[in-house]
């Protein structure tokens, strides 16, 4: 199906993926793709409209990331974005762009020069607006003009004279800038004229014809964890293929309290014939002695590839193997989509053995999680399943910080099971985006009983999120967070210390590992 899109090129901002996003809120597709992309195939996608992303760079810098200003004669509309609008002024002619004399970060007051421009659409004259910048434009480049400007920016935004070329200093992307959903809309809808055909709807007619189209009658199996990502995946490929999905919940030893008996009873309650393996003595014994996260991830990847080949030997035959990869699984584990940095590897992307015997099939690899939620609903997959919080594919290995045994594992899970079942019990579950406990690396003194103590410390992790791209901390009650303490202290022997991780997405990561 031919669909109107737009094209971000990714040139290393933290705030990349957040473009992308906004935009499929318009309902418009969009995808990301390195700056280094071909003009040649970027003709051949014929995107409605360019954006550029911000990135770390400086324009005027040797090794600077840069594009062929032929770009701008497509006839494609290009917007520019903090690092982008300092690109397109640096390659067309009369641009000048220098050091600012003071760098600008955080929030400014922007001043719209006229709000009949399309780009600014049903906004105020006036509005606060995110900024992230250490250069600035000191002259516009031949043909375009002024439209809006902070008491640091003189041109905080900028036109071509036929308004296909427009240029923010500021990003409209993030939430602390004031209707940054309008710009962005603007630009889509009026600036490109896109459609409002993305929605899951249908992505998931779509998607169930490029798998028929792809497996041809032959089976499928298909990883299931419980989570969302797996549970509504398993519900596409069934509704795709029927009885050639082979559903396979593996027990890696790395699961939540009693998590088993739940994953099961869902699976029964939504029809799905799940195939259980318990193979948590091997994963456990795989990974006697690994320390490092990145270590971790990968043997746990290859342990359940190995686990997967057993199961196929005793099955009969299976060519795919079906995996809930989202699109931020995607980002942070392999520097594909332009220069930004490897965050982590997730164990079903970047931590698979290079001879893996099936080939994957990851109908979510685009998706934000918000969207896997909304393919669910239009699956009708319960909405205590849709509800759940994320938990990643390593389990609890990754909430380990150090070697995992299977001691830790049991003073971890009743420590997780406390601090879920009380954020439940304040109503506070359903608010907040991701919850978890991490079991550190080091015990500190303390006093139980007029004995003194020196046992291990655990730190609770709670965050609110849409997308998981960004995230803050959650701000739970004093009250709340006392109780978890004193029952985690009281109840999980082996723990004498709690703390509360304050840290928001960026700097930090949701996960510790």
């Amino acid at each position: 199906m031919k669909r109107d899109a737009i094209v971000v090129l990714d040139f290393g901002s933290q705030y990349t993926q957040l473009i992308a996003r906004r935009i499929r809120e318009q309902r418009v597709y969009c995808e990301i793709q390195p700056y280094t992309l071909p003009l040649s195939d970027i003709e051949k996608m014929a995107p409605k409209g360019i954006i550029l992303s911000g990135g770390p760079a400086s324009v005027y810098e040797t090794d600077a990331p840069k594009i062929d200003a032929a770009l701008f004669t497509l006839g494609i509309p290009v917007l520019g974005i903090c690092y982008g609008m300092q690109l397109i002024a640096f390659l067309l002619e009369g641009g000048k762009v220098h050091p600012a004399t003071e760098r600008e970060y955080g929030n400014a007051q922007l001043q719209v020069k006229s709000t009949s421009e399309p780009l600014f659409a049903d906004l105020p004259s006036e509005l606060s607006a995110w900024m992230s910048h250490g250069d600035r434009i000191d002259e516009l480049p031949e043909g375009f003009h002024t439209i809006a400007q902070t008491p640091n920016s003189p041109i905080a935004a900028m036109v071509n004279s036929d308004g296909t070329l427009y240029g923010l200093q500021f990003h409209p992307e993030v939430e602390h800038t004031r209707d940054a959903d309008k710009i962005l809309h603007n630009f889509v809808r009026q600036v490109c004229g896109c459609e409002a055909t993305w929605t899951m709807d249908t992505f998931i007619a779509e998607a169930i014809t490029d798998i028929q189209a792809r497996v041809k009658g032959e089976r499928v199996l298909c990883a299931v964890s419980g989570g969302i990502d797996s549970m509504v995946l398993a519900t596409l490929l069934h509704e795709a293929i029927g009885d050639a999905l082979v559903p396979v919940f593996v027990d890696n030893g790395l699961l939540r309290q009693n998590e088993v008996e739940q994953v099961l009873a869902t699976c029964k309650a939504l029809g799905i014939k799940i195939e259980f393996v318990d193979a948590a003595e091997s994963f456990l014994d795989a990974l006697v002695g690994i320390i490092n996260p990145e270590q971790k991830r990968k043997v746990i990847g290859a342990q359940f590839i190995e686990t997967f080949r057993a199961k196929v030997t005793q099955l009969g035959p299976c060519r795919f193997l079906a995996q809930g990869t989202l699109y931020p699984d995607v980002i942070e584990s392999v520097s594909t989509k332009g220069p930004s940095a490897t965050i982590k590897t997730h164990h079903n992307v970047g931590g698979l053995p290079p001879d893996m015997p099936f080939e994957l099939i990851e109908p979510f690899r685009e998706l934000f999680k918000d969207e896997v939620r909304a393919v669910g609903a239009e699956l009708n997959v319960p909405s205590h399943v849709l509800g759940r919080h994320p938990f990643p594919g390593p389990g609890l290995a990754v909430r380990i910080l150090g070697e995992v045994t299977p001691e830790r594992l049991a003073v971890l899970r009743l420590a997780d099971a406390i601090f879920i079942n009380e954020i439940k019990a304040a109503g506070l579950y359903d608010e907040i985006w991701q919850a978890l406990a991490v079991l550190l690396p080091v015990k500190s003194v303390g006093v139980m009983g007029d004995e003194r103590t020196y046992e291990n410390a655990v730190a609770l992790r709670a965050v609110t999120s849409s997308d998981a791209m960004t995230a803050d901390w959650a701000r739970i009650p004093d009250d709340v967070l006392a109780r978890i303490s004193t029952r985690i202290i009281n109840e999980v022997q082996g723990i004498n210390r709690v703390v509360y991780d304050i840290s928001s997405k960026p700097p930090s990561t949701i996960e510790w590992e």
